[in-house]
């Protein structure tokens, strides 16, 4: 039987012992009704381990950790994800997470709506517990960096390695698989908002090195594209 398992707040240094503190804590607590010698798997740290309940309050469920586990790396995929519906922009992080995605950085681009731009930061932290439980839903042993929303001229000083890709519906040539090649590195990709990248946005991105790439001759949601691009990077690097 599949053991659960929980992504630790807290761990020591040596990564012998290790707690899942506040809301995990008082679900493993009252929910499930955890009990001192009961075995899960927990992360600690990016590593994997075999854990048994060591104490269980409401407050903190502490936990003595055994060997370590076999575990699988994070995509080496970067998101650049302009703001879009929260809604959709919360599935489109879900679902990112669950494919395996390194961080997302959310872009307030110029065809952002401006209610959304002015409350993006706000809705950060919910998009933060949105991709930890995504994390522990698909047994990832990392939770995935949620950035503070940027906006674009910012986002692009950022020190991306390896091959950075624009999807653009103005692209009709260059397929993404034909962009990324033989690419076998990090990956930094970007999304732009309903309606699109402007001409100056697309520019900027050019000028900053980023290659243009189209997923075919349809017209993608947000929120489609991201999964749908995140899906043939993890089958062409993964």
């Amino acid at each position: 039987m599949t053991r659960r398992r929980w992504i630790a707040d807290r761990w020591n240094e040596e990564r012998t012992s290790a707690s899942l503190l506040g809301e995990q804590a008082a679900h493993l607590a009252r929910v499930l009704r955890a009990e001192r010698g009961q075995v899960f798997d927990v992360v600690a740290g990016g590593f994997l381990h075999r854990a048994e309940v060591e104490s269980v309050s409401d407050e903190e469920v502490k936990f003595i950790l055994h060997e370590e586990q076999e575990s699988d790396a994070a995509l080496p995929v970067h998101l650049l994800l302009a703001v879009f519906k929260f809604d959709h922009m919360e599935w489109a992080i879900e679902k990112a997470t669950e494919l395996g995605v390194a961080g997302v950085t959310p872009i307030v681009a110029r065809r952002t709506e401006k209610h959304l731009a002015h409350a993006a930061a706000k809705r950060v932290e919910r998009w933060r517990r949105i991709a930890l439980e995504a994390a522990k839903q698909s047994r990832r042993t990392d939770v995935p960096e949620i950035g503070d929303p940027l906006s674009l001229k910012d986002a692009l000083k950022m020190d991306f390695a390896g091959a950075k890709i624009l999807l653009a519906e103005t692209e009709q040539e260059n397929s993404l698989t034909a962009v990324l090649g033989d690419a076998r590195g990090d990956v930094a990709l970007a999304i732009g908002p309903e309606g699109g990248w402007t001409p100056e946005e697309m520019k900027a991105f050019s000028d900053a090195g980023w290659k243009h790439a189209t997923l075919g001759p349809r017209i993608l949601r947000a929120e489609t594209a991201a999964i749908a691009g995140l899906a043939v990077v993890a089958s062409l690097i993964g």
